[in-house]
């Protein structure tokens, strides 16, 4: 059952598009605000976001951006009122694949939405991450696969671990890996890094992430 995050601020429009979409067949977990929202979208992982953008909080655009700055892969859909150029280009910066305009036709949402969780479905099924001829990546469900066996990774770890993937053979300086790894509201800090660093280290391989002096790390798969 896929599962799908609603954040819309509308009582009754989220009561509506809750019922609709588990009518279908969905798992629907419905929120009210940004902030709700920012806290269901780090304990469980989703095959969909469906956001509405002017909530109280934080805002859906803000949302995603910060979603996507932290790897979160799931497909989104803005769901809202605003409709001109600039606030449609706004929302495909953020991050969003697919933008609804109220007021819409419930029909219409669900074709939207099973078109993206099949497409991210048949992508991310195939997205294993080779990182040497015994281990691979597996992007959507955040496991390490090791001769065959699944190995979990928690969170900050799994964050970096893309982060390091995703700019292979480049010096991460210290800053941009603190920026992506800790919230805002969160104290970065150097000791969790190094512990962070060493679980990967123990996990992957040593040589695989380099310590560069005073700047900071480079990550490199088996050639």
């Amino acid at each position: 059952m896929s599962k799908i995050l609603l954040l819309e601020d509308d009582a009754n429009l989220n009561e509506t598009v809750t019922e609709f979409l588990e009518g279908k067949g969905y798992d629907v977990v419905s929120v009210y605000d940004g902030y709700e929202a920012q806290e269901k979208l780090y304990e469980s992982k989703y095959d969909l976001l469906l956001l509405d953008v002017n909530t109280p909080g934080i805002n859906g655009f803000d949302l995603l951006k910060e979603a996507r700055g932290a790897d979160v892969v799931a497909p989104a859909i803005f769901i809202t009122s605003l409709d001109s150029v600039d606030d449609l280009e706004k929302g495909f910066d953020s991050g969003c694949d697919d933008y609804i305009r109220k007021p819409f036709v419930l029909k219409e949402l669900h074709i939207r939405v099973e078109t993206l969780i099949k497409r991210a479905f048949y992508h991310e099924s195939k997205e294993l991450i080779e990182i040497s001829k015994d281990i691979a990546y597996d992007i959507r469900n955040n496991e390490l696969i090791i001769d065959g066996e699944t190995v979990s990774l928690g969170h900050k770890e799994s964050m970096l671990l893309k982060l390091f993937m995703k700019n292979e053979d480049e010096v991460i300086v210290h800053e941009r890996i603190y920026k992506h790894l800790w919230d805002f509201d969160e104290e970065p800090s150097d000791t969790a890094l190094r512990t962070y660093i060493k679980n990967l280290r123990k996990i992957i391989g040593k040589e695989r992430i380099v310590s560069i002096k005073k700047q900071g790390y480079k990550f490199t798969a088996e050639k």
